[in-house]
């Protein structure tokens, strides 16, 4: 009896799919039955579900086969395999692999195909068959782009994600109105204001508008990256941008691409409506353009304006700028700098120029705020309190599950992508409807890519949510101890490093309009992080007369050691004065009055007239001819109905 000649089987899906014949039963049947006609002991099988043929990595049952041969383990002369487009679909690969087999006495027989590497023809066709397979692969990848192409150049809707303002309706873009005002919104404001990106965000936000949660992302507050998304995108004027994104080879590696954004694309009319005006467009434009340049300092290099951004503008409530007044003497030597604070004047949320002109010294204002931050860490408790806050667990638990849920939608979606270019792989080339089905999966394809890449924002918002909460409590901790030592080294900081100290303590600085007759100027300093004071913990300081928390009299200037002058003080609260202080009155009036206001002078009158005597002198002219506006009967009926809801009447 004839011995027979030994063999391996190998058989491959690209998914778990039996579909057009390719099922791994299916192949090991009739790879079964081609070895018992030919008189073949198939020693081994080895089968890869679900691996995609385009490259031989990735394949573990294909490695092991290969390794089996080299080490002549069962001393094989054929490998079967169903059709060629199972051993591979790489032609460099597939030849590789062949040549490995080869290099040890053993070939391929593809059974549907009827190529038998062994005999003469045999490694040419396998040669041309798997060249033509990727050849016609690519064709069909070149002829579908440039059928997006001319859809882009049509003005069409080339699938994907719907950008947020516009809903699809039969294939068609249209403006969704519930989320075409936030993106109204945010061009008015980059453009016509002084807003930048975060800023517009944290606006957004703030006044109670919410992020319509669509299938990118679960976030229904506004990032800075999606405002910059939506300033960059050019289908809200009106057109259509095509190929700002490419899918480019990794250098150095076969199978690897990454996705690369394009400096230069296509960009033409859609027949869709635009949210914005073209002119819109383009002053955006213009302006992200200038975003981000920096101008090279060239005089006073050591010298920052420490408190610019921090301190704001007592009448538009806009951060100061700090600015400097170079000039020069007739002889051409320059005056020493001066370098101040003063408003911007420029045009703010509600489209309203700012008529605020002084200009405040940056070393009056910084040493004033230098001061009062001395004061408090003077404070003997201060040291007490600061130790116990350092170090401070913080919770992030609800942070981490956000991210735990984005992350497991993103496999989710990873793994969707990858099935889906496993299908692909294995479409049959010769199908009649290869190319309509392959375009189809593609488009999906490119819709899945557009859904990862909305989660991975989604995962890098939030990610850095997480950071900046632990950021802030690193930042909290180095700031208390810094405060700790901070007679002893603020003095020794340069410039930039006060700088940076102040904007990691300190968040904002009001400041009255005019300096006040006993000298002040501070009204109001708000702090990032809780300090003690006065046998509490607070987060801001303010010396306006209504919500005094320290109020600091200058009693005496000592020219002698003998002039100096014995104060006592009474604090004690009468009834009245104990009930609403004049902010919760107005406030009252307000409410329930469509917005009406009313001054602490008007108050003051009113109680007057009540018996509400608070203090002699409070709010008299200081001259006997002095003319004094009288509250008008409307509100002081208001003020009356205030007085009598905090039952000071």
């Amino acid at each position: 009896m004839k011995k027979k000649t030994k063999c391996y089987i190998y058989i491959r899906v690209s998914t778990t799919m039996q579909v057009d014949g390719y099922s791994l039963d299916a192949q090991r049947d009739k790879l079964r039955k081609y070895a018992e006609y030919q008189n073949m002991e198939i020693v081994k099988e080895f089968a890869d579900e679900g691996k995609s043929g385009k490259s031989v990595e990735g394949r573990p049952e294909f490695q092991r086969m290969l390794d089996n041969i080299e080490d002549g383990t069962d001393d094989v002369q054929f490998v079967l395999v169903f059709k060629l487009s199972r051993f591979g679909r790489n032609a460099a690969d597939v030849l590789n692999s062949l040549q490995r087999m080869q290099d040890f006495g053993v070939n391929l027989i593809c059974v549907e195909d009827g190529i038998d590497s062994s005999k003469e023809s045999g490694k040419l066709m396998i040669s041309v068959l798997s060249a033509v397979a990727e050849i016609e692969r690519e064709n069909i990848l070149v002829q579908t782009m440039e059928g997006r192409k001319q859809k882009a150049r049509e003005g069409k809707w080339n699938g994907g994600f719907t950008p947020y303002g516009y809903k699809l309706v039969n294939g068609e873009l249209q403006i969704a109105e519930d989320e075409a005002e936030v993106i109204r919104l945010i061009f008015d404001k980059f453009i016509h204001t002084n807003m930048g990106m975060s800023a517009i965000a944290s606006w957004l936000n703030q006044h109670g508008y919410k992020k319509k949660k669509r299938q990118n992302n679960t976030l229904d507050a506004f990032a800075t990256s999606f405002i910059k998304g939506v300033l960059d995108n050019p289908i809200y004027c009106g057109k259509l941008a095509f190929g700002r994104r490419k899918n480019e080879k990794v250098p150095g590696t076969r199978n690897e691409y990454r996705i690369v954004k394009q400096e230069e694309y296509m960009l033409n009319d859609g027949i869709h409506e635009g949210i914005i005006s073209e002119e819109d467009w383009e002053l955006a434009h213009q302006k992200r353009q200038k975003t981000g340049v920096s101008y090279e300092k060239t005089h006073s290099l050591d010298h920052e304006h420490i408190l610019s951004g921090i301190l704001r503008c007592p009448l538009c409530g806009s951060g100061m700028y700090g600015n400097v007044n170079r000039k020069k003497r007739k002889d051409g030597t320059a005056y020493k700098d001066y370098f101040y604070y003063a408003c911007k004047h420029r045009k703010l949320v509600d489209g309203h120029n700012c008529s605020y002109r002084k200009q405040w010294s940056e070393d009056k204002v910084n040493d004033a705020v230098e001061e009062v931050i001395r004061r408090l860490v003077q404070n003997p408790k201060f040291e007490e309190a600061i130790l116990k806050k350092i170090g401070a667990r913080i919770d992030t638990t609800e942070v981490e599950k956000e991210i735990e849920e984005l992350e497991k939608q993103h496999r989710q979606l990873t793994g969707a992508k990858n099935r889906l270019g496993q299908q692909m792989d294995s479409l049959d080339i010769t199908d009649r409807f290869y190319e309509k089905k392959y375009q189809d999966m593609e488009t999906r394809l490119y819709r899945l890519y557009d859904e990862i890449e909305g989660v991975e924002n989604s995962i890098s918002e939030v990610k850095n949510r997480l950071l900046n909460i632990k950021q802030k409590k690193i930042s909290e901790d180095n700031v208390y101890q810094f405060l700790l030592y901070f007679d002893k080294l603020y003095d020794k900081f340069t410039d930039l490093e006060k700088k940076e100290f102040l904007n990691s303590f300190v968040e904002q600085v009001d400041i009255y309009e005019q300096e006040q007759p006993d000298g002040r100027f501070l009204k109001h300093i708000k702090f990032r992080f809780p300090v003690y004071f006065n046998g509490s913990e607070i987060e801001e300081l303010s010396w306006d007369n209504e919500n005094t928390v320290e109020t600091v009299c200058l009693l005496s200037k000592l020219h002698e050691a003998k002039h100096h002058v014995n104060v006592t003080l009474d604090m004690d609260l009468t009834a009245v004065e104990s009930k609403a202080t004049y902010e919760e009155i107005k406030k009252y009036v307000a409410e329930h009055n469509d917005g009406m206001k009313v001054s602490n002078l008007y108050i003051a009158q009113v109680k007057a007239k009540h018996g509400i005597i608070e203090r002699e002198n409070y709010n008299l002219p200081k001259l006997e001819d002095a003319k004094q506006p009288q509250c008008p009967k409307e509100k002081e009926d208001a003020i009356v109905e205030a007085l009598r809801f905090f039952r000071m009447i």
